[in-house]
This record gives C-alpha cells, structure tokens and sequence, in this order.
C-alpha cells in the first residue's frame, strides 16, 4: 500500500506556512569576499560579523576609526583590508555581500543602487529602505546558530527574546552540533537503513539534550550506531504515539509531546487542535484533519506501511479515550504508547 494514499484518509489541505516579513537565510560566506563602505563603529561592528563567518573584508574608509584599524589587526575570521579611499563601482565586482554605513540617504541610494547593478546583495546600516537583506540578533553556538528578526520593528524587544534564547541554549551545544557535522559520513557509511539513520540522529539527540556540558567522543558515536542497529526491525516498521493536545495552548506541550510531532511521519489531528500546536511537527510530516470514522483504521494501516504516526488528540489524553486506539495498534503488532496519558 502506498503509505500517502487511503482511500479512507479525508481529502483536506495541510496547514500552509503563516506569512513571513522576512525570509531567514544563512549565507556561506567562508573565503568569499564581502565589501564594507564607512569607517565608523557601526561599520566595523558589521565588519566584525562578516569576519567572524570567515568573509575575506575589504572596508573603504577614507578615514577608518580607531576601532576599525583596532579589528583588521585582530580579525575574529577571515582578513580585514582596509582601503583608504571611498568606495567605487569597481570595488562591488564578485562581492558575495555589500554593507554601507552612511548619513545620508543619497549616499545610501549610490551605494545600494551600484550594488544592485553589480548583482550584489545589499545592507545599509539603519537604512532599512536601501537593504536587500537584514542582520537580526544572533544567538551564537556555532556551528549552531540562531537569527531573530522583527523586521525593524523592535530591536530593544529582539534582543530580549536574543536574551532568553542564550539562557535556553547551553553552551555545549555547540560541541554536539560540530560533531554531528565530523560524524555525519561515519553514520552514513555505518551500513544502518534510511530509518535506521534516522533513529541514529534521534538518539544522538536525546543524548546532546541530556547532557549538553559534556564533550562528545568517539565512544558516543559507537554506542549510538551499536543501539540503532540492535533495535533491528523495529525501526524499520511504523508506530503510532497518542498525543493529547490539551487546551490549545502550544507552551504548555511536554517535550516528549514535541518530539513526538519532530519525527512524525503522518499527524492525525482532531480539527479542534489549535494550529499553533501543529508548527511543532517537522515540515515535511503530512498532517491531515480527522473526524473519529475510519480514523483508526487509517492510524493503524499507515503504521503498518512503516509510518511514524502521531494521533494527535484535543483536549488531554486519558486512559479511557486512549483505549480503542491502542487495543487496535495491538491487535495489529503496532508498537504505540501515550504520551501524558492520565487516568
């Protein structure tokens, strides 16, 4: 049976992605060259960034301040050059960036006007109506990183959301993330399937989770390999995990609910759920609106063409509303469990 095609799966449209003001992008800058027009603080701040993302940064400043001349002698990445004179034309060709600090709007208007031409994107510092592209606050673990944007609209409250999200992420992560990248084609060569692969990357993240302050070894990426393959089969065929969505309010999730709809492959949800609980589910999941008929056969048959099924239920889950579902999953030789079930 093709796991994407019931005949008793209802015909709706999944939940499309809310408006964005701003599309967050990551730009690979690593030896490429970015241009920084200006001397001032500001300009050296940006300077700083492109830096630090390993952009060779050629700055023309006629009159560099002494921040800036402090920063090319000490780069935090890639060289800082700088080049005594104002900028031209011919200084934008094969930049991979261009970033301008200026006073006025005409100056401004120049410099994003000659990048453009040159095909290159364009910041001008806190001249939003001259810029191709925004900096946002950053939340630093790389190569874990986070940028937060509100479009302009309150930098004071984006660094305080910046705020909460350093106290959230532990400065660990940043080992973990880097050995996923030096790991990734041991796990790929290990001789482990799609699906075991995939539970390879859910194990290593429980432990990165639990234990974010310690250095990841060699040993860790043996042990994990060992116990995804020992789970054989069983990552192979699907499951069903029974989740209670409670009374809408997407913070009050638990984490092993949120898991959960992370490595969903199908979310059959009441249509009483609350959208906002459904951003947790990974992008590619379907998820689709379910009335209780054949519901469970649908659960049931897409657990068994080797789907991750979350049956995401309103309100909280109890034993007494979670008992046909699993006596089902059962009979099938489904694996499932409840999440938060009470009572």
């Amino acid at each position: 049976m093709n796991a994407l095609v019931h005949p008793l799966r209802p015909a709706t449209r999944p939940p499309r992605m809310a408006a964005l003001s701003r599309l967050p992008v990551f730009f690979a800058l690593n030896g490429k060259r970015a241009i920084v027009a200006g001397g001032s603080a500001a300009a050296a701040w940006k300077a700083e960034l492109l830096s630090a993302a390993g952009a060779q940064v050629d700055v023309y400043a006629a009159s560099p301040g002494e921040e800036l001349l402090a920063l090319a002698s000490d780069p935090p990445g890639g060289a800082i050059r700088i080049i005594r004179r104002i900028w031209n034309a011919d200084g934008l060709a094969n930049a991979a960036l261009a970033v301008g600090a200026f006073e006025d709007d005409a100056s401004a208007a120049d410099f994003a006007a000659a990048a453009r031409e040159a095909g290159v994107p364009v910041n001008v510092i806190d001249k939003p109506a001259f810029c191709d592209f925004s900096f946002g606050s950053i939340v630093n673990r790389s190569p874990l990183v986070v940028g937060i944007s509100t479009d302009g609209a309150a930098p004071v409250f984006a660094q305080a959301i910046r705020a909460r999200i350093e106290a959230l992420l532990p400065q660990g992560f940043a080992r973990w993330v880097a050995a996923a990248g030096q790991w990734r084609p041991v796990v790929k060569s290990s001789g482990l399937t799609f699906a075991g692969r995939r539970e390879f990357w859910q194990l290593f993240t429980a432990r990165a989770v639990a234990d974010p302050h310690r250095k990841p070894s060699e040993a860790d990426i043996g042990a994990i390999v060992a116990e995804a393959k020992q789970l054989g089969d069983a990552v192979e065929n699907g499951s069903v995990t029974l989740v209670g969505a409670g009374p809408g309010d997407p913070e009050l999730l638990t984490l092993r609910a949120v898991r959960a709809l992370q490595s969903a492959d199908d979310i059959l949800f009441d249509e009483r759920v609350a959208p906002a609980v459904l951003d947790f589910a990974r992008r590619e999941a379907r998820k689709t609106a379910v009335t209780a008929s054949g519901t469970r056969t649908l659960m049931v048959d897409l657990a068994k063409a080797g789907r991750r099924v979350v049956r995401l239920k309103a309100g909280v889950l109890t034993a007494a509303s979670a008992s046909g579902d699993i006596a089902a999953c059962r009979a099938a030789g489904i694996a499932v469990e409840g999440v938060g079930l009470s009572g």
